[in-house]
């Protein structure tokens, strides 16, 4: 079946970032000239993806007001003839519809995942997380990939040393250059115990058992259900396969990565990189 549909989960609380996203969803952080969220709706459209599924929760209503319509802002920017801004604000909703789920009660990113099952339906689906960003097309080879066997995808990353154990991590057979059939997962180990360098990466292609695999799935730490484990259950009645992104990938879900993509993605933007570039080049910095 064609991968018609996407979920973006953003019900997290953003302790990290703390005190600035006690009332700011850290999804709506700025990332140069757009939310960090707009960069995996915009990746799913790319994608061809027209049904997106966004999982917030309470205090997220910034989110849903910046993906619906404004109409006044709409009409003022038409009669001023700002038709590029107007584009830029309008291509989401004249590409994609976009829904909304709630995580009432933060209980994990496998809950989370569930929460969407009604909105998914029997159907293949992408999941997107937003803390990971990819400059490189990812989304389209894991499609392609889901074409071929039928099966699930996960985008996996080589990391080195104790990068490792922020991850999920595969244990690996490789069966094509880049391709590997998943023989086991472990969330994060430590990097001496971890069973490859494959860490797991934002980016998942899911069949629709994996829902009842999260159903089935006991909650772990801090009480909460876990997307890994729901795939280890999932590799008992299927396989499973990972795709090795070797892109360029941004993690912004932390500050120092936030403070770093912003610093890149700014000197690579069309209009605002050489300006910026002029201006660190001017800076006295100790």
């Amino acid at each position: 079946m064609k991968i018609r549909k996407a979920v973006i989960t953003a019900a997290g609380w953003g302790t990290r970032f703390l005190p600035l996203t006690k009332a700011q969803p850290k999804e709506m952080l700025p990332l140069v000239d757009k939310p960090v969220i707009q960069y995996a709706v915009d990746e799913a459209i790319a994608a061809g993806l027209v049904e997106i599924t966004m999982v917030t929760s309470p205090n997220k209503e910034s989110i849903e007001a910046f993906f619906s319509r404004n109409s006044k802002l709409e009409a003022f920017l038409a009669q001023k003839e700002e038709w590029g801004i107007l584009d830029k604000v309008c291509h989401i909703l004249d590409s994609a519809e976009v829904c909304y789920v709630r995580q009432e009660v933060p209980l994990g990113l496998g809950h989370a995942v569930l929460t969407a099952r009604q909105s998914v339906g029997n159907e293949p689906f992408a999941l997107l997380l937003p803390d990971d960003i990819f400059e490189d097309e990812l989304l389209g080879p894991m499609m392609r990939l889901h074409d071929q066997y039928g099966a699930s995808i996960v985008a996996v990353e080589k990391m080195a040393g104790r990068d490792i154990e922020r991850y999920g991590v595969i244990r690996p057979e490789e069966i094509a250059p880049g391709v590997y059939r998943v023989l086991d997962l472990v969330e994060k180990p430590s990097w001496k115990e971890a069973p490859s360098d494959l860490a797991i990466v934002g980016r998942y292609i899911f069949t629709p058992e994996i829902f009842p695999a999260l159903e089935a799935t006991l909650p772990g730490k801090n009480n909460e259900i876990q997307l890994t484990d729901a795939m280890k259950l999932l590799l008992k009645k299927q396989p499973l396969y990972a795709f090795e992104y070797r892109g360029v990938h941004h993690d912004v879900g932390i500050p120092f990565g936030w403070l770093k993509s912003l610093t890149v993605l700014s000197l690579r933007h069309p209009e605002l990189g050489p300006p910026f570039k002029e201006f660190l080049k001017k800076l006295k910095l100790d």
